[in-house]
């Protein structure tokens, strides 16, 4: 992401600047766009569990400035994930708060998952229907998608990290007992800090890329699906 345009910038290499432009523009939707979705997921999916607690704190809405964390925006724009405010919920509302808050959890990278999805979709259309568009113009489009793409990817599979304060926490939590899930939790702030700090150091990069690349081939293999069952592909 932009951190590695920095990295070429010092190191004095060349720079498309049609590619750094696209990139801004994904980061900036999926900022002002789908991490309110991603959060409206959370909000919908423990209302519909039994727990109102973001509908009454105003969170049960796409509004983005009720979702958005500048340093996680900061860190999607910069490294391609990130987070947002977490939506608040309150377990002992749900008839089964260990299933039911897993349920609540996966609800939010299942939406960045949808999200690809969906670009992937519109992707295939533009490749289906570019003809005559300016060359320069399908270039910047099919950036923008890819990016689009790839950064609701990466969403995803970090969110599904099994660690403290992310969704797979709570999805791993459901199989925890009640004294391990409390000592899973005890030390949530150490952990995240210690998760940052392994992510600066680029140490999570290739297994969070190879499950980037695993869940975005089968994104792209389902979008690809109805071109080919219409011999448009």
């Amino acid at each position: 992401m932009l951190y590695q345009v920095i990295q070429s910038i010092f190191k004095g290499e060349a720079i498309d600047m049609t590619s750094v432009i696209m990139q801004i523009l994904a980061v900036l939707v999926i900022i002002f766009c789908v991490l309110p979705l991603h959060e409206l997921a959370h909000a919908w999916t423990a209302k519909k569990l039994g727990d109102n607690t973001a509908l009454y704190q105003g969170r049960l809405t796409i509004n983005p400035l009720a979702s958005i964390d500048p340093l996680g925006s900061l860190a999607i724009l910069l490294f391609g994930f990130g987070w947002a405010r977490p939506v608040p919920v309150e377990p002992r509302n749900f008839k089964n708060p260990k299933r039911d808050m897993a349920i609540t959890a996966a609800a939010g990278p299942i939406s960045n998952v949808l999200a690809a999805l969906v670009g992937a979709l519109l992707l295939n259309l533009f490749y289906v229907f570019s003809s005559g568009v300016p060359y320069s113009i399908a270039i910047g489009i099919v950036v923008f998608f890819q990016y689009y793409i790839a950064i609701n990817v990466m969403l995803a599979v970090f969110n599904l990290i099994p660690l403290p304060p992310l969704d797979g926490s709570r999805i791993v939590g459901a199989f925890l007992s009640d004294r391990a899930l409390y000592r899973y939790y005890q030390n949530q702030r150490t952990i995240m800090m210690i998760l940052i700090l392994l992510l600066f150091m680029g140490v999570l990069d290739v297994p969070l890329n190879f499950m980037r690349i695993v869940v975005q081939s089968g994104v792209e293999w389902v979008a690809l699906l109805p071109f080919r069952l219409f011999g448009m592909a």
